[in-house]
């Protein structure tokens, strides 16, 4: 008898570990661990009932008590494990109320004669086997199979009840044996068909959704491509060529692939192989197959093949992206009619030159036509565009590769000259100019003679700053008009009068914030269909006694200099949010209201709680408040506004980018900070519905669509640009065309009317 129980006890500890086994090597498969660990259980059944025979009455209880725990405990492991197998859910307390019922009933049964309990027993066991078989039914082979094995378990019981006694007892073991070996080994079957048909449909799945993908995908294993989606190949065009070259090989690199970026491509990958780089990413100008000009970019990685290593390439195509940016970006510096840079490229320019550590030598001369309005009234506007256009071209011929030539504004040129010995080579720059205004000149059907005004400030010098030289020369510039013909004025000091009236301006601005002059007045955002109000910009105005209303355009930069605008800025955001709140009180319904925030308060890091705290104080919602950063701003401080603008987000302020297209990193604001909305600035709208104009706002729409984020067009000033602004895909329109800013009687009579 003991050589039959070690054998029963041996082979269903081995089958009970190979369950657990086949589960720690695929987690999903939990049934295994649960009919492997009844497997386990079962093993103290024999032992069990060896203690029952024998004569110590303490020994026979403990024996008896197995002999019901046993069975109970495997049965509720069966039926969580086969309800886990045939996709059916057990819950735990229903699993609890089972367990108590067995271990009850097989309690009851062990108080009578042991073949009566075994009789009971096995029928308890057969009763629940057929119900988790019929579970099975419709499953697969293996399953099937399981659930006749469970029943035949059950059968098996009945060995002991036909012949009572030891002779019974290794009857029923030996049998058991082989339906426990065989029971393990369906389940086995079965668990390793499902993990076998679980990565089919993982890798049907792949398929399917790198087919269907616009990302290209391309597997590479020993140098050589075993897989390429159809995306991919119509991003390189090889559905367009006769016969495309094999991917990635050095015929296919020549083509499409600059030499220069080869070589770090080559590194990056190389890294990626021998596991120093878990992912490398990459970008660049391509060629596809078809001689389309391409922007893509790439990410690598390595991944398992056939059961080998093999590199995973997506890529994308950015073209249509890079070259809106790209349209943005020569929008944003340069000069529509003369195609000339423009005065943001100019100050981006002169911040360099004064950054430089070397500190080169360098002039800007500002050069003004004089009585230039009067083309425009004797000829029309045209004629006057077509005399700036001829004069950028006679200016750019006679300067060449000396010094670079900008447009500032209508008549308003300005010269650009880094050279060693700047005041020689600027004097004959300008004897040169006025050399080349001495002829004609010539349009297609007139001729013109033009009169100049230069003015020069050379650095180093007294200016700086940028501002202070751009300030030099334009008083330079000043006193040149006052003599005749094409003259030059030579700036030595910057203006005093002007840093007096900076100075005044600096101290009545103090005076002010502490006598509690600023106010707000509200401008309306309508919708681009239908114009209902959706929101109002909040706009500072400084009441200043003995000259009036003053815009912030006058006082805004003085603020930012002495500091005030931190505590002016608190106090904008204060005085909407009370506003808000007074509106909210009269039972108004309330529309979003944005405030403008200054560099300086994006650098202190309790800006966002700051925020908080006054929304609080109101008892106002974060979704009624719109900040609004410039564009400059997030420039010179990307850090600190990424950080400042994630934790706002997260508390449910929307903040919106102001004068988007002025700058000079557009895309990068866009694809770098967590932005809810970007507000087109007034200088891209005025020119619409011109078609280049429509086609930038449009480009900017697009990209705003692609990055989830709304677009509010400023400056809308005739129906034409509010029409144009809509078709071209604004989401919402600001400007003199529907509303100048109001006062708070005035922005209360259009939330009544509007919201």
């Amino acid at each position: 008898m003991l050589h039959v129980f070690s054998v029963y006890i041996a082979v269903t500890v081995a089958t009970g570990l190979a369950l657990l086994l086949v589960w720690r090597h695929d987690r999903k498969q939990s049934f295994t661990a649960l009919l492997g660990l009844s497997h386990l259980i079962w093993t103290a059944y024999p032992l069990s009932y060896l203690v029952a025979r024998q004569p110590d009455v303490a020994l026979k209880v403990i024996g008896l008590m197995g002999l019901s725990v046993v069975p109970s405990l495997c049965l509720i492991l069966m039926v969580k494990g086969i309800g886990l197998f045939s996709g059916r859910h057990v819950s735990r307390r229903h699993l609890q109320v089972l367990f108590v019922v067995l271990l009850l009933a097989h309690g009851a049964l062990m108080g009578h004669d042991m073949r009566w309990a075994q009789a009971g027993s096995a029928t308890i066991n057969i009763t629940i086997s057929l119900i988790v078989a019929s579970w099975l039914r419709k499953q697969g082979p293996g399953e099937r199979f399981t659930g006749i094995l469970l029943v035949l378990a059950g059968i098996n019981q009945f060995n002991f009840v036909v012949h009572p006694g030891d002779a019974g007892a290794l009857t029923q073991t030996a049998v058991a044996t082989v339906l426990r070996l065989m029971l393990a080994m369906s389940l086995m079957y079965a668990a390793l068909t499902r993990s076998a048909e679980a990565g089919r449909r993982v890798r049907d799945r792949f398929f399917q959704l790198t087919d269907r993908s616009p990302q290209g995908v391309a597997v590479v294993r020993d140098q050589h491509v075993v897989y390429i989606n159809p995306a991919f190949q119509g991003i390189y065009g090889m559905n367009r060529v006769e016969q495309a070259p094999r991917v990635f090989s050095p015929e296919w690199l020549n083509l499409t692939t600059p030499l220069a970026a080869r070589k770090p491509i080559q590194q990056l990958l190389s890294q990626v192989n021998n596991g120093s780089l878990p992912l490398a990413e990459w970008e660049g100008e391509r060629t596809s197959l078809d001689g389309r000009r391409l922007y893509l970019r790439y990410k690598a990685w390595n991944v398992e093949w056939d059961g080998e290593p093999g590199l995973q390439v997506v890529v994308s195509d950015d073209t249509a992206q890079h070259e809106a940016a790209r349209a943005l970006m020569w929008h944003a510096t340069h000069d529509e009619l003369t195609g000339l840079h423009n005065r943001s490229a100019l100050l981006q320019r002169l911040r360099e030159l004064f950054d430089d550590p070397q500190q080169p030598a360098f002039a800007l001369i500002l050069l003004d036509v004089d009585r230039f309005k009067l083309f425009n009234d004797a000829h029309g506007p045209a004629v006057g565009d077509e005399v700036l256009k001829a004069l950028s071209a006679q200016l750019l011929q006679t300067l060449g590769e000396r010094a670079d030539l900008m447009r500032l504004g209508e008549d308003e040129f300005a010269i650009l000259l880094v050279a060693p010995d700047t005041q020689v080579a600027a004097h004959q720059l300008t004897d040169d100019i006025q050399t080349l205004l001495t002829q004609p000149l010539t349009l297609s059907a007139h001729r013109f003679f033009l009169d100049v005004s230069m003015g020069a400030a050379l650095h180093p010098g007294p200016a700086t700053s940028p501002y202070a030289l751009l300030q030099a020369a334009n008083a330079a510039m000043l006193e040149a008009k006052r003599l005749p013909g094409t003259s030059v004025q030579w700036a030595t000091e910057v203006p005093r009068n002007g840093l007096a009236a900076f100075f005044e301006a600096e101290q009545a601005l103090r005076a002010g914030f502490e006598n509690d002059e600023f106010v707000l007045v509200y401008q309306p955002k309508v919708a681009a269909d239908g114009h209902r109000l959706v929101g109002f910009e909040a706009l500072v105005r400084w009441d200043r006694p003995g000259i009036g209303r003053v815009s912030p355009l006058d006082f805004i930069p003085a603020a930012e200099r002495n500091g005030l605008i931190v505590p002016l800025g608190a106090l904008i955001l204060t005085q909407a949010c009370r506003q808000m709140a007074q509106w909210r009180e009269q039972g108004l319904p309330l529309v979003p209201v944005a405030v403008n925030v200054s560099p300086l308060q994006l650098l202190d890091a309790q800006f966002p709680a700051a925020v908080m705290n006054t929304l609080a104080q109101f008892q106002l919602p974060p979704q009624w408040l719109t900040l609004e950063i410039t564009e400059t701003a997030a420039v010179a401080h990307m850090d600190q506004a990424r950080e400042q603008i994630s934790q706002l987000r997260q508390q449910g302020v929307d903040v919106a980018l102001d004068d988007f297209g002025t700058g000079f990193s557009s895309l990068n604001m866009l694809r770098s900070l967590p932005l809810h909305t970007v507000k087109i600035d007034r200088s891209l709208i005025d020119p619409m519905p011109e078609s280049h104009a429509v086609a930038v706002v449009k480009a900017i729409c697009d990209l705003a669509a692609v990055l989830d984020l709304d677009v509010v067009a400023e400056g809308v000033e005739t129906a034409a640009h509010a029409e144009a602004a809509r078709a071209a895909g604004c989401h919402a329109l600001q400007g003199y065309h529907f509303a100048r800013p109001l006062d708070v009687p005035d922005a209360t009579q259009w939330l009544q009317a509007h919201a």
